[in-house]
């Protein structure tokens, strides 16, 4: 089965919550619940864009100008992806029944949910930091018949009970491949993370492969761009600055980058691991 049949057999409708965030007028994200307007809720739920199912206040806003009600100061937290970016990732994923993988980030559970649906769901674990989404995506999971192992805890520490993973497949934006990750993945698999635009303005999606050595390398692919992984956030200065050196060394297609992971650090390069960037 293909990555497009398996999300086609898994309905994301069985994993969006009730209430949902949409922008208003205003480019603020107000609630919009199921039992208020069906109709606009399931129009959400079709399409094939991102949906916000968990927000917080942004803490850069001052409390005085913070409103729930109007979404004033309100940020997303946790989203269901657009299909079309799932579909990408996973066609890059390579993934093939019986593979061991790790999810990190699961947000709703429906990308855990299609993992399940294609290698097993015996063989996925997921980690998602928020308590309350990752209560609502087991729940989800077993009522769709894919009894995924969510674990509550940081993903940048992995999942060591289930290591080693022949995959490992991140579903927030990174800068930055933590060591655990590296080291839960058995020689010759890979790593999957969507990369934090510190290098190309296209958020392009990263694939490592760990080789024996314990060293993980690999380029940048296509577009990608995901929510960041939580500690990972990337500050405005810090792009524009990375779009400033983008822009002066050509504007390079982000397929010409790539990373080198060490147990000492990373080195992201550009066209040969010889080719260091700063």
């Amino acid at each position: 089965m293909n990555v497009h049949e398996a999300l086609a057999a898994v309905p994301r409708v069985l994993f969006i919550p009730d209430e949902i965030f949409v922008l208003d007028e205003s480019g603020w994200l107000v609630p919009l619940r199921r039992g208020d307007d069906p109709e606009r809720w399931q129009e959400h739920v079709a399409a094939d864009d991102a949906i916000v199912t968990r927000t917080a206040f942004d803490p850069s806003v001052p409390p005085e100008l913070r409103d729930a009600t109007t979404g004033r100061g309100v940020e997303a937290t946790s989203s269901s992806s657009a299909p079309f970016i799932m579909a990408r990732v996973l066609d890059a994923l390579k993934l093939a029944s019986g593979m061991r993988v790790l999810e990190i980030g699961t947000g709703t559970g429906y990308n855990a949910a299609v993992l399940a649906h294609l290698a097993g769901a015996d063989n996925v674990i997921s980690v998602e930091l928020d308590p309350v989404a990752a209560d609502r995506a087991r729940q989800a999971l077993q009522r769709a018949g894919f009894p995924v192992r969510v674990a509550t805890g940081d993903g940048e520490d992995g999942y060591p009970p289930g290591a080693p993973y022949d995959r490992i497949v991140v579903t927030a934006s990174a800068h930055t491949v933590p060591p655990a990750w590296v080291e839960q993945t058995r020689p010759g698999g890979m790593i999957l993370v969507p990369w934090a635009p510190t290098v190309h303005p296209d958020w392009p999606l990263c694939r490592l492969t760990v080789r024996s050595d314990g060293i993980a390398e690999g380029r940048f692919l296509g577009p990608s761009p995901f929510m960041p992984l939580h500690g990972q956030r990337v500050d405005v200065r810090t792009t524009d600055e990375a779009e400033r050196r983008w822009k002066a060394a050509g504007e390079p297609d982000c397929t010409r980058y790539g990373v080198t992971v060490t147990p000492e650090g990373q080195e992201l390069w550009l066209d040969s691991p010889d080719n260091i960037i700063d």
